[in-house]
Order: C-alpha cells, then sequence, then structure tokens
C-alpha cells in the first residue's frame, strides 16, 4: 500500500508530473521536461525509460539548439480517444490516439432538434463502428470528448438552454452517453471545442488567448484566455449572438430584441436573399455565389460581417484577445467577411485594443468541432488514468 510521502507514492507523483508535462506539450525533449517539472535531468532519464518500457512514451531523436537530444511524446498506443459534435443537422465522430493522430472520422446528416434518444443512439452506433475500423481494443479507450450546439449549465450538467434545443430537455449529455459507452464523457458547447480544436491543430496555434466565432444557425464564441477555455460560473460565457445591437429589432428566440445573432445567423439573413435566389438557399451556398461574385450575396455577407465585427469590438474592449479566429462556414468567404469585420474592430474597439488584434479564418472548417473535442479529453483526463490504461489488467470499456 502505498503511504504518503513514501519513496513509492513519490514515485508515482513524478511519473505524473512527467506525463502531464508531455501530456500538455504535445513533445519535449528530456531537457525540456526536467525544466518544466523541476526533477533532476537524471530523474527525468530513469522515468523516461520506465514510460517507455510500459508503453506511456515514445522517445525519437531530434535536435535542440544544435546539439542533438531526445524528444518525448505519448505513445500512440498508449491509449484512444473519441470526439463526438452534434451539430444542428449533423452527428460528426472522430478516433483519436494520444499521440494527436486521427485515426478515423466520419459524419452522417442527423437533425439534432428532433430527439435526443435518436442522436444519442446513432453517436453509439457510430463511435463503437468506428472504434472496429482502428483495429485497437475498446479497453484502450480512455474518455470521449462530447460537444452539443448549446449551453451547458455547470452545476446541473444539462443544456441551460432549452428553447436552443427543445428535444434535449432535461436531459445530462455526459451522463447519457457514458452510461451508453462506459467510459467518462466530458460535454461543452460547441464553440467551445471549436476554440480547442483551433488552438491545438489550427489558426490559434501558438497564442494563449484568442475568441472563436462561430457563426451557423446561431452565433456563439469559445472564449481561450491564458492557454485555457473560460466558461464562467455558470457556463454560458461567450454567448455573443445575444449582445444587444437594436433594442428595437427583431426579436431573438432568447426573447431579446435585436440580438446579434438576429443580424447573423443563417435563419435571419436566408429570407433576405430568397425572393431572389430561391427559397433552397443555404449559407453555404450564399458564400459560394458570394464569391463568384453575386452583388446580393456580397452585400449580405458583408453586412454579417460588420455586425459580427461589432460583436468582436465588444470583446476587444473587454477582454483584449490578440487573435480572433472566424469558424463555420461563413469562413469560406474569406476577406468579403473578414474585411467588414477588421472595419468595425477599427471603428468600435479601443485602439490599443484593435492594433493587437488579428482576425483569422479557422483552419479546420467543420472538423474544429470534432477535434477540440478530442482535446478535451486530453485536456482533462486524469495522468494517473494514463497510467493506468497501460496496465495489461485493464478491462474492455464497453463491447
Amino acid at each position: 500500500m502505498e503511504t504518503p510521502g513514501s519513496q513509492t507514492s513519490l514515485h508515482r507523483a513524478n511519473l505524473e508530473r512527467v506525463v502531464r508535462a508531455v501530456r500538455m506539450a504535445g513533445s519535449l525533449t528530456q531537457a525540456e521536461i526536467a525544466r518544466s517539472t523541476g526533477l533532476s535531468a537524471a530523474t527525468v532519464s530513469n522515468i523516461v525509460r520506465e514510460l517507455k518500457d510500459g508503453g506511456t512514451v515514445e522517445v525519437t531523436p531530434t535536435s535542440a539548439g544544435g546539439r542533438r537530444a531526445r524528444s518525448v511524446s505519448l505513445s500512440g498506443d498508449a491509449g484512444i480517444v473519441i470526439g463526438v459534435d452534434f451539430g444542428h443537422t449533423h452527428l460528426r465522430v472522430a478516433v483519436g490516439n494520444l499521440a494527436h493522430q486521427v485515426l478515423a472520422e466520419e459524419s452522417e446528416p442527423l437533425d439534432v432538434d428532433a430527439s435526443s434518444a435518436e442522436g444519442f443512439g446513432r453517436a453509439e452506433q457510430l463511435v463503437k463502428r468506428l472504434i472496429e475500423t482502428t483495429g485497437i481494443g475498446p479497453d484502450k479507450v480512455i474518455g470521449v470528448g462530447l460537444g452539443v450546439p448549446g449551453p451547458i449549465d455547470v452545476e446541473s450538467g444539462t443544456l441551460g438552454s432549452t428553447s436552443i434545443l427543445p428535444g434535449w430537455t432535461g436531459i445530462n449529455p455526459s451522463e447519457e452517453l457514458a452510461a451508453r459507452l462506459g467510459v467518462p464523457v466530458y460535454v461543452d458547447n460547441d464553440a467551445n471545442l471549436g476554440a480547442l480544436g483551433e488552438l491545438v491543430w489550427g489558426s490559434g496555434r501558438g497564442v494563449k488567448d484568442l475568441a472563436y466565432i462561430k457563426v451557423a444557425s446561431g452565433v456563439g464564441a469559445g472564449l481561450v484566455i491564458d492557454g485555457h477555455i473560460y466558461r464562467g460560473p455558470g457556463g454560458t460565457a461567450g454567448e455573443i449572438g445575444h449582445i444587444t445591437l437594436d433594442e428595437s429589432g427583431p426579436v431573438c428566440r432568447c426573447g431579446n430584441r435585436g440580438c446579434l445573432e438576429t443580424f447573423t445567423a443563417a435563419r435571419y439573413v436566408l429570407p433576405l436573399l430568397q425572393p431572389s435566389h430561391g427559397p433552397d438557399l443555404t449559407m453555404e451556398r450564399v458564400v459560394q455565389l458570394a464569391r463568384e461574385g453575386d452583388p446580393g450575396c456580397r452585400r449580405v455577407i458583408g453586412d454579417v460581417g460588420r455586425h459580427i465585427g461589432s460583436g468582436v469590438a465588444n470583446l476587444c474592449n473587454l477582454l483584449n484577445p490578440s487573435r480572433v479566429v472566424l469558424g463555420g462556414s461563413l469562413a469560406e468567404a474569406g476577406e468579403l467577411v473578414l474585411g467588414p469585420i477588421r472595419d468595425s474592430v477599427s471603428r468600435y474597439a479601443i485602439p490599443s485594443a484593435a492594433r493587437q488584434l488579428s482576425v483569422l479564418p479557422g483552419a479546420l472548417g467543420g472538423r474544429a468541432e470534432v477535434l477540440g473535442a478530442l482535446a478535451l479529453v486530453l485536456s482533462e483526463m486524469g495522468d494517473s488514468t494514463l497510467l493506468e490504461s497501460t496496465l495489461p489488467t485493464a478491462t474492455p470499456a464497453f463491447t
């Protein structure tokens, strides 16, 4: 039995410190591990050898400062994580390993508004099917990241706005999926996961503070402060779509008038063009036509960009982020939407905040949320769990 302060417990703690450092950074040299953990070079060398023998880390030759070094990263065989993204019209699932490699990924249409039971049933089937395609046993599943298109109440774990997903009223998404799969499930809203995805793999790499703006059927923002998602005490931080632009404007689904969402979300924007472009118009089609030179679509995209820029200016004045990443299909419009966003930021934000801000399109497209779900598991899982997952006594997570 381990006792506090014993040699065994100290060794275990050092193992977890090294694993945590590598997990958060992706890969580190042994010298970098020593600096970040405060452990001696000899201790790090011994621990890395033990972790390598146990299959938890991989060691590859590299160079640092012109000198030979050894790069340490989590092993691709140490375990796998699952990402599940519920959009309003789709379900996307990805399987990844701890070396940040996506092993399998698939998307299928789904009306998530209709029934939570149908959505979770489809997710369960797709997860199990993708696990089988990787050839990796279910005992290697460490956890699942789950994204939903609505705010999560921090205290109850339920969706905080029944007006967004009426078919999910009273549902705890994390508990529901965990009961079906038998593994830990970490849940967050789609905008937060988009921010995590872009932070780890996309346009947010290299910064510690950013805002990810997603414009689709609604408008949301994922906020990263000092490298971590900021959710607020109630889990509703980032609801930029409900900033009031015109208190006499259209009634929003939240009950207020003139919210940013009523000027930018697809459900409000598409009717402006349907009389001239037909009833089957989609936001993706509007963006395509705008890029091809259609004047009406260009005008609407430009107006949407200016309205988004007003909301971004408010974020700049409050949080002073260094980067804003625009996600969703609207980002495909490029400078047709990014230019007007920057113009509004220059006009309404504090000049010093506007000068420091870069506005970029997302690099991951529709994959940002599901990759963010993978990143959520990697950030939330315990290092002790990771070590235990490599033991031969582990039992299958689900069948």
